[in-house]
């Protein structure tokens, strides 16, 4: 009886192929939207996490002035800048830092030949690699002398190489950096482009003594870094460089700190956070597609119980029970509405994989997700459908044979 009763719905569908197919439009962009939504808001979560693991594991940054209070915040009024003493503080007194590191940055012009490049240089020292587990591929870090002196060398990253370089081996060459003539003794390991809008490995590394006297004309440090050592709890460190910075700034008790500490783990937390809240709202809205779809199906249903009114008599009539009528209606909405959920899997499917290519973010369905939009295509066919049905099916046979 059910594969007749399916036989018969998929005729009666394919009579008017062209309403079939209007009707279920609202279901296949329903299911496609969730399925895309999802599994772009999912690939983005995971490229989110994989850019700030990029940025090193269990590392704090401190910068000065309080901290920011939402997006575009500038972070408190004017407060002392860190320095070198500070960095050394840092990792002379908490023992759960394993490398401490000052970091200044510009955004500068880098020329070799007629090649020049837009690029950020980074003031440092060879701490750095290890606080952002970023090793030097080829070439060396730089030597002891060269950071004490204010050497004028530095370590490129490959996007630099590349832009500067082509192909060709940079190792010993000269750039120049504004007035700074600075020989290239080594290149770092790429680590790839950034969904944050940067890229990586678009940068340059001087000694930090070489960018605070040749560039910036002053004795700060803009930010540090400090690396928390394997097992040592962030949180912990975090409270103790606290109370060490408060010390070393005289902060008073009962004041408010003139710097901030952050935790890479808490703005992973709070950026995953962020995707996943903008991924359900997403999702929640395109899911109401699948209403509209369902009040589309049961729109038509009920004009197609009024055409074959006479057709219903002639079954009543002939000794056809009501559940009969009932679930033969009641199939054909199932049926659409399958049909447009398994249209809507595909089309979402293919929806979210270019999307995934043009946002460069992982391409991650969800078995999960698709085979629970699909099952609430059937659920929709089946709460909308059951109306139609049961005016179809509750006719008195002799007025439905009466119907012109």
């Amino acid at each position: 009886m059910l594969l007749e009763t399916t036989r018969l719905a998929f005729s009666a569908i394919l009579r008017n192929a062209l309403r079939s197919f209007l009707t279920i439009l609202g279901i296949i962009i329903g299911v496609a939207a969730v399925i895309a939504m999802v599994t772009v808001g999912q690939g983005s979560t995971a490229q989110v996490e994989t850019d700030v693991s990029k940025l090193g594991s269990n590392l704090l940054m401190i910068r000065p002035g309080q901290a920011s209070q939402g997006p575009g915040s500038a972070g408190g009024a004017y407060s002392a800048s860190l320095t070198l003493k500070d960095v050394e503080a840092i990792e002379a007194e908490i023992p759960s830092v394993r490398a401490a590191t000052p970091n200044s940055s510009q955004s500068m012009t880098a020329i070799f030949g007629n090649e020049n490049h837009t690029t950020t240089v980074v003031g440092t020292d060879n701490r750095y690699l290890v606080a952002r587990d970023w090793p030097v591929e080829t070439g060396r870090e730089f030597y002891d002398s060269e950071l004490r002196a204010g050497a004028a060398a530095c370590i490129l990253g490959t996007t630099v190489v590349t832009e500067l370089f082509g192909s060709s081996n940079p190792f010993g060459e000269t750039i120049r950096i504004k007035q700074i003539s600075c020989r290239v003794v080594g290149v770092l390991e790429s680590k790839g482009a950034s969904s944050f809008g940067s890229d990586e490995d678009d940068r340059i590394l001087i000694p930090i003594r070489t960018f605070q006297r040749r560039i910036a004309g002053n004795q700060d440090v803009s930010m540090i870094y400090a690396a928390v050592r394997d097992g040592a709890s962030t949180d912990k460190a975090k409270t103790e460089i606290e109370r060490l910075m408060r010390e070393r700034r005289r902060i008073s008790p009962g004041e408010e700190d003139d710097f901030n500490v952050m935790d890479m783990k808490q703005i992973s937390s709070m950026l995953t956070g962020i995707t996943s809240v903008l991924t359900g709202m997403l999702s929640a809205v395109a899911a109401v597609s699948l209403l509209v779809g369902g009040i589309g199906i049961m729109n038509i249903m009920l004009v197609s119980v009024t055409e074959r009114t006479r057709e219903i008599g002639i079954r009543l009539a002939i000794g056809a029970t009501e559940s009969q009528v009932l679930f033969q209606f009641l199939v054909e909405a199932i049926v659409l509405s399958l049909i447009g959920g398994f249209l809507g899997i595909v089309f979402g499917l293919t929806l979210a994989f270019a999307g995934s290519r043009m946002l460069s973010v992982p391409f991650m369905p969800d078995a999960g997700i698709v085979a629970l939009a699909f099952a609430f295509s059937a659920v929709v066919g089946i709460v909308f459908g059951y109306f139609p049905a049961r005016r179809a099916a509750r006719m008195d046979p002799i007025e439905a044979l009466r119907h012109q």
